[in-house]
């Protein structure tokens, strides 16, 4: 009797060091999981952000030219000494301003880890206010040029 106790005793406990050690080894495979999808989604959108980033360089890029056609419509706007044309070139240039602060709203979707959606929605919006900016100095070129 005595026997048959002891090994049924050493039966169970291999039985429960066995479970333990599968139940370690389930437990360490799920969390190198979990963190091998975190790395992955990490870096995946990190991918994404970066043509994002590669967008608002060339925004920023035709913004710095557009600015310059600015300037230089400025002068000559300024040689006229026309109050109209003055206006017109000030509301011109409010155009390029609003274009400056999208751009900056869209870098600031990027900064904040915004949904790609959201950002995507942001470069869009600075690049149609880009493509207003360069209508309305073309526009105050046609008129006082």
């Amino acid at each position: 009797m005595k026997r048959s106790r002891l090994n049924l005793f050493k039966a169970t406990s291999m039985t429960i060091s066995l479970l333990g050690v599968i139940m370690v080894l389930i437990t360490v495979g799920v969390l190198a999981y979990l963190g091998f999808q975190a790395l992955s989604s990490t870096i995946s959108s990190d991918v994404g952000s970066g043509s994002s980033y590669d967008k608002i360089a060339a925004l920023k890029a035709d913004y710095n030219v557009l600015q310059g056609k600015y300037a230089n419509e400025k002068m000559v706007i300024d040689k006229l000494n026309d109050h109209n044309a003055t206006a017109d070139y000030d509301k011109a240039e409010l155009e390029l301003i609003k274009a400056q602060s999208d751009i900056k709203d869209a870098e600031s979707a990027i900064a904040s880890k915004k949904s790609p959606e959201e950002v995507q929605s942001r470069i869009e919006a600075a690049q149609k206010q880009l493509v207003k900016a360069n209508e309305a100095l073309n526009n105050l070129i046609a008129k006082y040029s």
